[in-house]
């Protein structure tokens, strides 16, 4: 049966706006320019939370630490609960008689903890050891495309946008690639439990997936801390913080592991790498200009791939005391939903914000990884994965066009991030005479980094 497209939704006014609802999720974009003109801090009625969607304004609140805060600790707890707090309780009980109850994140710390616990990620992310993976990137890009490329269809997000990131980050933290889709199948639970979209049958399910995956990796905290090995994890499960005077305990890991290192390492990295192709078919033009001259316009297309269909769509800080912003108050330990994405089509900083521009000065000039103190830690190698991505495509691809009726385009519902769940595409592979040797492709070439530009 063939799939139809969604018909995007374009509220009329404010009271129309509902980012709880999948349809409008299909296509945020014209709810975003409506807030940005006339409603820049729009308190949801149906959240409670205020949204932020002009770039100046979320500029500001990423680099002010002290009005703006990611501890929810000790207040009225996180997103989630704030919707229902009492069905949260149950949910951490859960937690607590099944496995280990997650303790704040690194994104969920104010400093000085916050950058007492980041150095231990700094010192796993530095260059040296970034700059050390590009050849296991660009390898990995390229088994992978060679694997369905003679077939002249496949989807795009299944065969290719899924697995690269996964295996990226799997090689990092020791996991065995034949363990990769468990893997995945428990970080999916873990972003639809994100998403504040399920019933409380749907997050019970969500919980104890992250159970499940939390006994799976509990024998390998164990094992590391009897023979320590070279892996990010061995570093995670090993390091002393000088000023806790500890390392990490289970709680801390257990959650480090769901948000910052598989759903971080890899499930946004993937949403870009779906939402680029789209983009690639949707402007022909474009793809006739990177397959010309890739050296000059991949890393921008990577970026803009990032500032256009932003991965994550928004997150949240705590207002720090009372806040005035555009003659709204926002009161102290209220809720605030940063929205990246509507940043991040400004046209207030960037001319014709809706378009794919590869001549756009200082592409690295959005919002899509953050800026501050919380500036994305794996942004340099999710980079380094979007250019191979799209470089092992440009090498063994002539053409490209979506498989005729086989996609509706639609997104998975969730509140904060933007994922397509399919891509099915067609395209006519180029001949194995015209194919690049990727041990002949400069792996130096993907490693400059075009770099936050936010301050």
């Amino acid at each position: 049966m063939s799939k139809q497209p969604y018909t995007p939704v374009a509220p009329e006014g404010l009271q129309d706006i509902n980012f709880l609802d999948a349809n409008l999720q299909n296509c945020p974009y014209h709810a975003y320019q409506l807030l940005r003109d006339d409603a820049p801090v729009w308190k949801d009625p149906v959240t409670g939370f205020y949204v932020i969607t002009r770039f100046e304004d979320l500029r500001r609140i990423l680099l002010d630490t002290e009005q703006f805060r990611n501890n929810m600790a000790g207040g009225q707890g996180g997103s989630r609960d704030r919707l229902d707090a009492e069905r949260a309780k149950r949910m951490q009980q859960l937690y607590r008689d099944n496995g280990w109850l997650p303790a704040p994140t690194l994104a969920g710390r104010d400093d000085p903890n916050h950058k007492q616990m980041r150095a231990m990620f700094n010192e796993a992310f530095r260059p040296k050891k970034i700059n050390a993976m590009d050849p296991f990137v660009r390898d990995t890009a390229y088994k992978l495309i060679d694997a369905f490329v003679d077939d002249g269809r496949c989807d795009w997000v299944k065969q290719y946008a899924v697995p690269l990131p996964l295996i990226v980050i799997g090689q990092q933290m020791g996991v065995p690639e034949q363990d990769i889709w468990q893997i995945k199948a428990w970080t999916d639970a873990w972003v639809q439990r994100l998403g504040m979209m399920q019933t409380e049958e749907e997050e019970r399910w969500s919980v104890e997936q992250e159970i499940e995956a939390q006994h799976y990796f509990q024998p390998i905290f164990e094992r590391l801390r009897r023979t320590p090995d070279d892996t990010l994890l061995s570093e995670m499960v090993n390091r002393v913080i000088p000023e806790w005077g500890r390392p990490l305990n289970d709680n801390e890991l257990h959650a480090e592991m769901m948000a910052d290192t598989f759903v971080g390492g890899s499930e946004t990295t993937t949403n870009a790498i779906g939402y680029g192709m789209k983009l690639l078919i949707e402007n022909p033009e474009v793809w006739n200009t990177l397959k010309a001259d890739p050296d000059r316009y991949l890393k921008t297309f990577c970026e803009e791939v990032v500032r256009l269909e932003g991965p994550v769509q928004g997150l949240f800080r705590i207002a720090g005391c009372d806040i005035n912003l555009h003659g709204v108050t926002i009161p102290k330990g209220a809720m605030i939903n940063i929205r990246y994405a509507a940043a991040n089509r400004d046209e207030r900083e960037f001319d014709c914000p809706a378009d794919l521009d590869l001549e756009r000065s200082k592409p690295g000039r959005h919002l899509g990884y953050g800026s501050g103190i919380h500036h994305c830690l794996g942004a340099p190698l999710a980079r380094r994965e979007l250019y191979w991505a799209f470089r092992a495509l440009l090498d063994r691809v002539d053409t490209l066009r979506f498989a005729d009726g086989a996609n509706d385009f639609s997104v998975a519902p969730n509140f904060s991030l933007r994922a397509m769940q399919e891509l099915h595409i067609e395209f006519d592979p180029l001949p194995v005479s015209r194919r690049i040797d990727p041990t002949k492709v400069d792996a130096e070439s993907g490693a400059t980094e075009l770099g936050d530009e936010n301050g």
